[in-house]
C-alpha cells in the first residue's frame, strides 16, 4: 500500500469584507498572506510553493508571479488556477498534493479581489454573464441570478421546497455573521424580510443572494503542523459534469455527491461523522442543493433540519459560522476561501467570540463554481 507524507492547515488569514476603497487585488491579497504567514509561524523564504486564485478586477497573464513580485516570494512552484467559485477549494487539493509528492512543503494558497470598489455594477454584470453558454444563452441576457432562478424553479417544483425554505437559511446566515466583525452584512433579519426584498430572478430575492465584496483570503498547506493546531487534510474528491445550464442533465444531480463520496471515502468518514460543515452558499438555492445532494440532510429535508436547529451554533452540524457567502461576503475565489479559513479557525480554537462550545475535530468543505457546474470537497480532521 502506497503512503503519502501528510498535509495540513498550517496557517490561514483573512481580510473582512465590504469595501475596501483605495485597495487594489494586490493590497488585499498581501494582507492576508502576512496574517496567514503570521498564524503559520513562517518566514517569506520557507514559502517554497505559491497558488493564487484568478482576480476579474485584475486579470493579469501571470498573477501568481505578480503577486510573488508584490509579497517579496521566491517560490520553486508557483501557479494560477482558475475554476470560478470552486477555485480554493481547488487549489487547497493541489497544495496538498504538491506537499505529499514532496515537490513543496509550505504552499502559501491566496485569493482576493476588489470586486465592490473596482468594478463598476454593469461591469460586474456583464463578467459574470460569461459563464453562460456564448450561443444560447448570454444573447438572451441572462445574468448568473437569472441562471440560478431557473434552476431554483426546477428543484423548487420537483422536490416541494418553497420558498420560506430558502429563506430561512438566509437568516442563518445573517445570524452568524453578526457575530463576525468581518462580515459585509451583519444586521439582523428574519424569514418575511427575505420573502419581502426586492425580486432578482424568481424565485430569488437580494436576500436569497450574496452580496458583492472587496476582500482576500490565505492559507497555508504545509508538510508539519502548526502551533496553532494540527489540521490535516484528509480527503478531497471532484466532479465536473456540466459549464452551462442548458447541458445540466439533472438538477438533483448535479456532481456534488461524486465530489463529496471521493472525498469521504479517502477519509474513511460519513456524513454523520462530521460537527462543523462549510459550505457554498452564492444563493439560498446552492445550500439547500448542496447538503441534500451531499447526503447532510434528505431530499427536501434540509429546511426542516434547520429549523430543528441542527445547523446553528449549538447544532450537531454547525454551518458556516462565519456567515458564508450570504452574509459574510462574496469577493469571488476569495468567498469560498472564507469557509476554509473559518473552519480552521474554528478547529484551532481561533474564532474568538464566535468559538464553539464544542472546538470541531472533523470538518466538511464544499465549493462549487459556475452554476452548480465544478465541484471540490474537502475532509479535514484535527489531531489531539
Amino acid at each position: 500500500m502506497t503512503t503519502y507524507p501528510q498535509s495540513y492547515l498550517r496557517g490561514a488569514g483573512g481580510t473582512a469584507f465590504g469595501r475596501h476603497e483605495g485597495q487594489g487585488a494586490l493590497d488585499l491579497m498581501a494582507q492576508a498572506s502576512a496574517q496567514a504567514l503570521s498564524s503559520a509561524r513562517l518566514e517569506h523564504a520557507e514559502i517554497d510553493g505559491v497558488l493564487c486564485g484568478y482576480a476579474t478586477t485584475l486579470p493579469h497573464l501571470m498573477l501568481a508571479t505578480l503577486f510573488c513580485e508584490r509579497f517579496a516570494l521566491k517560490p520553486d512552484y508557483a501557479h494560477s488556477i482558475q475554476l470560478g467559485g470552486a477555485t480554493g477549494a481547488a487549489m487547497l487539493m493541489a497544495a496538498r498534493e504538491l506537499v505529499r509528492s514532496g515537490r513543496c512543503r509550505n504552499v502559501l494558497v491566496v485569493a482576493g479581489e476588489n470586486r465592490l470598489s473596482g468594478q463598476s455594477r454593469d461591469s460586474s454584470i456583464q463578467t459574470l454573464a460569461q459563464v453562460g453558454d456564448p450561443d444560447y444563452e448570454v444573447p438572451n441576457g441572462a445574468s448568473v441570478p437569472a441562471y440560478y432562478g431557473l434552476m431554483a424553479s426546477e428543484y423548487m417544483h420537483r422536490t416541494g421546497v418553497t420558498s420560506e425554505d430558502l429563506a430561512g437559511f438566509a437568516v442563518l446566515m445573517r445570524r452568524h455573521a453578526a457575530m463576525h466583525p468581518g462580515a459585509h452584512l451583519r444586521e439582523p433579519i428574519g424569514v418575511q424580510d427575505v420573502l419581502a426584498s426586492k425580486p432578482i430572478a424568481a424565485p430569488l430575492t437580494l436576500l436569497d443572494c450574496c452580496p458583492i465584496s472587496d476582500g482576500a483570503m490565505a492559507l497555508v498547506v504545509s508538510a508539519t503542523p502548526g502551533a496553532q493546531g494540527a489540521v490535516r487534510l484528509v480527503g478531497a474528491g471532484q466532479a465536473h459534469r456540466h459549464q452551462h445550464l442548458t447541458a445540466m442533465a439533472d438538477v438533483l444531480q448535479c456532481g456534488a455527491g461524486h465530489a463529496a463520496r471521493q472525498a469521504l471515502r479517502e477519509a474513511g468518514m460519513a456524513p454523520a461523522d462530521f460537527d462543523y460543515l462549510g459550505v457554498y452558499d452564492s444563493f439560498t438555492i446552492t445550500l439547500v442543493m448542496l447538503l441534500e445532494e451531499i447526503g447532510f440532510a434528505p431530499r427536501a429535508g434540509a429546511a426542516e433540519l434547520l429549523r430543528a436547529g441542527h445547523f446553528s451554533r449549538d447544532g450537531a452540524q454547525p454551518l458556516n459560522t462565519h456567515g458564508g457567502l450570504l452574509s459574510y461576503g462574496h469577493c469571488g475565489v476569495a468567498g469560498g476561501m472564507a469557509h476554509v479559513v473559518e473552519a480552521w479557525r474554528q478547529m484551532c480554537g481561533q474564532a474568538g467570540e464566535r468559538q464553539l462550545a464544542k472546538t470541531p475535530s472533523r470538518a466538511f468543505i464544499h465549493a462549487d463554481g459556475g452554476v452548480m457546474s465544478s465541484h471540490v470537497s474537502l475532509v479535514l480532521a484535527r489531531e489531539e
